[in-house]
């Protein structure tokens, strides 16, 4: 009997020692594909970005079914999602000249991309702070992420970003009005935290949430205000925040400024060159069909 116990013992180290192997193994992919955001945002050719990122992504997410609570998966995902989602989809959606079926589809695939990222962005959120269910987020938004620390805001930021991202294409968007709360929440929390993350991008995140109506708790001065301090945080190189803040005015002669301004302006030479490309073939396209006899300008 004795011996059984010990062969059994014997056993279990085996299996303890194969799971903390391939646990290891997890955590070192998870640290290497965190890194592939940053080396897909240098990145100069948006085409290859968009042929590379789904394999990267799928990854991910197989390594997640093993490793369901793992923080740098899941910050990967959240990004890399929201990221896919507004490069490739909804951008591509917006200016597309394919059709009105192709574009509503990509914008369809866009939303469901985003909700994807969400669901990610939270769990990562959740498993850092339990209490941060998602009823606690709907019924006290501030209240509960007061838990969140500096360490939080890149979560706190991706979970505003694609949250808004995908209101911003919901189909029901009245219905959902509320769910404004907690993103202006979550984009608070990070800027309170650290307004200077990464360049100013909470602030370009704030210029549509600002950018919006009155009646949605918009207001122009704010748009502006995140406007000038993204601007100020990127040293001046944000072609985003520049797109970003022409989708909200209200005057066409100053949209086609800042447009312009865009479009003028070294994409090369900001902190995230993908994420500037991107914004400035969507601006290009803007004022392409905007032009004097181009359907849109007529």
């Amino acid at each position: 009997m004795a011996m059984l116990s010990r062969i059994a013992f014997c056993a279990v180290l085996v299996l303890l020692g194969a799971c903390s192997m391939r646990q290891a193994g997890i955590n070192r992919m998870a640290a290497a594909l965190a890194d592939s955001g940053r080396v897909y945002e240098a990145d100069n050719d948006p085409e290859f970005v968009r042929l590379a990122a789904p394999s990267t992504l799928k990854t991910v997410e197989m390594l997640l079914s093993q490793s369901p609570d793992n923080p740098q998966l899941l910050l990967t995902a959240c990004s890399g999602f929201t990221e896919y989602s507004y490069a490739f989809l909804h951008v591509e959606g917006e200016i597309t000249r394919t059709g009105a079926a192709a574009a509503r589809d990509l914008r369809d695939r866009a939303v469901r991309m985003y909700a994807r990222a969400r669901g990610y962005c939270h769990h990562g959120l959740q498993a850092r702070h339990p209490g941060l269910t998602a009823a606690a987020l709907a019924r006290d938004p501030a209240g509960a992420l007061s838990v969140a620390t500096k360490d939080d805001v890149p979560l706190l930021y991706w979970t505003g970003a694609s949250w808004a991202a995908e209101l911003s294409l919901a189909p029901n968007q009245l219905a959902r009005a509320g769910e404004l709360l907690p993103v202006r929440a979550l984009l608070a929390r990070a800027r309170a935290l650290d307004e200077r993350w990464d360049h100013g991008a909470i602030f370009e995140a704030l210029i549509a949430v600002d950018g919006l109506p009155a009646l949605a708790g918009g207001s122009p001065a704010a748009a502006r205000a995140d406007f000038e301090k993204a601007l100020q945080l990127s040293e001046g190189k944000s072609v985003f925040a520049y797109v970003a803040y022409a989708g909200v005015v209200s005057d066409k002669a100053e949209r086609r400024r800042l447009l312009e301004q865009a479009v003028a302006m070294d994409a090369n030479a900001g902190p995230r060159r993908l994420t500037n490309l991107i914004a400035q073939r969507y601006a290009r396209a803007v004022l392409t069909a905007a032009a004097p006899g181009s359907p849109a300008g007529r």
